[in-house]
């Protein structure tokens, strides 16, 4: 069985799927005790984390089993967003962290990724590794380990962020947080307090199942309405676990991650505190950005999506920020992790504490984005009449927009994204092309 998995289980964002029947305790037993037989240390100190779903604690369990069955160590360090897993692991030598958490899906939803001694999750090829060990006995173990309580992880979590960001004040800025029912429910108020805002939220009272349910980053509408009807001066949405942010300013309008990105790349550059002179972008990036970034002098390097790959970009060119427009940022000199609440600071340690609206304007390709369900995402390789239409579509936009068809690599749907120089054009490309997807392999 171990030989046939070759990566089958790990998708660009960890192992994911329904709580139970596809991401089991067994499953859950098994990816721990095969992550210790893969890191090759005798008994390792492992830290787990997890979001707020109603699963976490079934998971939770199970691979602290697993693992210490394995001989590890393992600390529990409770609900945490995914970043301050990195951060965790770094502040206490700690040889392997998990994380438990489905980001931004339903809470039916849940998800199992491994982390590195350096923080940084593991690579393509060590979680091959794991699943080659899947089926492995934990034979030879002198000793088993054990399961203890991390005390103190979400004080050392945000004494790092402030830390980080101590001479940022935010004093009499009106902030509206929704923390998504997630990670950051009780983390992120209390940042932004330490550093004087006066801090507002909603979505901060999870019961296991209302994480990401109409609130957070993936449904940035409940923000924009409550920072409109509030008077805020800004508000930001996180996702799930955290790893995500989206803005909204006082008037409501919302700012992206590629947004956020492109402040934030101009104000390091400015400051002399943007290694290289260079961020990473992913595909999805609008191409307005990608001529300003250019134009202030700075490079960009294009990944495909997922923040895993923009982390192998930055630390193969030696920069330290990059980002995708789904609002995963990433700066190294805080951590090896997007983190939507350091992301958010830097946002308004850019604008000098204030409102989101002295925020400089960048008049941006109309983007249409329609994520098609499909009965296999695998399939859009075979898809010989799909390709044929976007070379088409492609070439009819060619100097004035683009054309970006993707599989998901968490879920099982088809992303048909289309830029254009009017937003009826782009409508119309990403209209055929969607229909066209839904023929084929709806």
């Amino acid at each position: 069985m171990a030989g046939q998995l070759a990566r089958r289980l790990f998708g660009t964002d960890g192992v994911r799927g329904a709580a139970g029947s596809e991401i089991t305790a067994a499953l859950a037993l098994a990816l721990g005790r095969a992550a210790v037989l893969q890191s090759g240390v005798e008994s390792p100190r492992v830290l787990v984390v997890r979001d707020t779903r109603e699963s976490g604690e079934m998971l939770e369990a199970a691979i602290a089993a697993g693992l210490a069955s394995a001989g590890a160590e393992v600390l529990l360090a409770g609900v945490l967003p995914t970043p301050a897993a990195s951060l965790l692991i770094r502040r206490h030598g700690l040889d392997l962290g998990v994380v438990l958490s489905a980001s931004h899906n339903v809470y039916s939803d849940n998800g199992i990724k491994f982390f590195g001694s350096d923080g940084f999750k593991l690579s393509d090829e060590r979680e091959y590794a794991i699943e080659e060990h899947l089926d492995e006995e934990a034979g030879g173990v002198a000793q088993v380990g054990r399961i203890r309580e991390l005390h103190g992880a979400r004080t050392d979590y945000v004494r790092d962020l402030h830390q980080r960001f101590q001479s940022l004040r935010l004093d009499g800025l009106d902030v509206l947080l929704d923390c998504a029912n997630g990670a950051t429910y009780s983390v992120a108020p209390a940042i932004f307090e330490r550093l004087g805002a006066r801090v507002s939220t909603i979505a901060v009272e999870p019961d296991g199942r209302n994480i990401n349910d109409g609130c957070g980053s993936t449904h940035i509408e409940t923000l924009q309405a409550a920072v409109v009807n509030g008077g805020h001066d800004v508000g930001f949405a996180f996702d799930g676990d955290g790893d995500r942010v989206l803005a909204v300013d006082r008037d409501g309008a919302l700012v992206d991650g590629d947004e956020l990105l492109t402040l934030v790349a101009l104000h390091l550059l400015e400051d002399g505190r943007l290694p290289g002179n260079g961020v990473a972008i992913t595909v999805m990036t609008n191409f307005a950005l990608v001529a300003a970034l250019r134009a202030a002098g700075i490079e960009v390097v294009t990944t495909a999506v997922g923040d895993r790959y923009v982390l192998e970009a930055l630390r193969e060119h030696g920069y330290a920020l990059g980002g995708e427009q789904s609002g995963h940022i990433i700066e190294l000199g805080f951590a090896p992790s997007g983190d939507g609440i350091a992301s958010a600071l830097l946002t308004l340690e850019a604008l000098g504490g204030r409102d989101l609206r002295v925020r400089p304007r960048i008049e941006k390709l109309p983007q249409r984005l329609v994520n098609v369900a499909v009965r296999d995402r695998g399939a859009l390789a075979g898809a010989s009449d799909v390709h044929s239409a976007i070379e088409s579509e492609a070439a009819a936009l060619a100097g004035r927009g683009r054309v970006l068809v993707r599989p998901s690599g968490t879920e099982p749907v088809i992303r048909v994204m289309v830029e254009a120089p009017s937003a009826e054009e782009a409508d119309a490309v990403c209209g055929r092309l969607v229909a066209l997807v839904e023929q084929e392999l709806g």
